[in-house]
């Protein structure tokens, strides 16, 4: 009887050891829910739902996109950690809670490198200088001047004290060495409402969020934060022109909870250089000013890793203390 219980859970081992590779073979079976800690409307939320429609294509299950901001993106992330490590919950990642999170919080509610599975980067996104179109700003130079004209009192806009537009435009004062007066608003969307309404003269800002108001007249791009130029965005000069040294990019990525099977991982990510793949993808991405792409989980982690360092000297000049 010995022999024959032995056995039994040897073949029951062996199974289980199978089932998991069979699983993954078959993911998905049915839904999964694509975390995006940010409101709806935001730029990581309009470059998410782009990345979900079509991803539920190339799978033949639907993402269904679950916004969850608010706290800088710290909500979302937090229950992205906790969510059971199935596959079936995938976090559309970016800059403010992975990167930025770790240098204002005394206390996170997630580890960023510790909690999550990395799967791949698909998506990198310039911020766009813009300006009302009313100023008489179309250069970087102009704007530094225009900045001095003003007595260091022109308004530079951004979602909020420590957010990816406000440490931007930190950023460029410093290294530009001109004078603004920094207004948070309560979001991107209400920041970038605020140049077009010529409440604030300027604002650098995720590209997907002025792409439209760029075409529309709304807005006049200056530069973007690129350290050179590119085909993306045409003849649209790089600050580094002007301000060397300037560069300061946004980015989307995927992740899982930290304890989600390898095959399965594996199958998401090869689901998600699919899409990357689909013109369609591609273009919608293009129309938003971003790039598509794609890397490995081991250098999606040391990207990361890095970003966060860089992060700190940032955070420091923009005088944030930890809370």
């Amino acid at each position: 009887m010995y022999l024959t219980r032995s056995i039994s859970i040897a073949l029951l081992a062996a199974l289980g050891f199978a089932a998991l590779p069979a699983a993954a073979q078959d993911y998905p079976q049915r839904p999964i829910r694509l975390i995006i800690p940010n409101n709806a409307g935001a730029s990581v939320d309009t470059l998410g739902r782009i990345f979900a429609n079509t991803f539920s294509q190339v799978a033949g299950q639907q993402m269904v996109v679950d916004n969850r901001g608010g706290a800088g993106g710290l909500i979302g992330m937090e229950i992205g950690k906790n969510a059971i490590p199935d596959g079936y919950t995938l976090v559309s990642a970016s800059t403010a809670a992975m990167v930025i999170g770790p240098h204002i919080h005394k206390k996170l509610p997630f580890d960023p490198m510790k909690d999550f599975a990395f799967i791949s980067l698909f998506g990198n996104t310039p911020n766009i200088l813009v300006v009302n179109p009313s100023l008489p700003v179309k250069t970087v130079r102009e704007l530094i001047e225009y900045n001095a004209s003003r007595g260091g009192k022109a308004n530079m806009a951004s979602a909020g004290v420590g957010s990816q537009s406000h440490l931007a435009g930190v950023m460029f004062m410093n290294l530009a060495k001109t004078e603004a007066l920094h207004v948070p608003y309560k979001g991107g969307g209400a920041s970038v409402a605020a140049v077009v309404a010529g409440e604030s003269q300027w604002t650098i800002t995720p590209a997907p969020a002025v792409a439209g108001l760029i075409k529309g007249g709304k807005l006049r791009a200056v530069a973007h934060s690129l350290p050179g130029k590119t085909a993306l965005l045409g003849d649209l000069p790089a600050i580094a022109e002007t301000v060397p040294g300037y560069q300061y990019g946004g980015w989307n990525g995927l992740l899982a909870p930290i304890k989600t099977p390898q095959p399965v991982l594996n199958k998401v990510r090869d689901l998600l250089v699919k899409t990357t793949q689909n013109a369609e993808f591609r273009r919608l991405f293009e129309a938003q000013m971003t790039e598509v792409v794609t890397n490995t989980p081991q250098e999606f982690r040391k990207f990361v890793e890095a970003e966060i360092q860089a992060m700190g000297p940032v955070v420091r000049a923009a005088g944030l203390q930890p809370f």
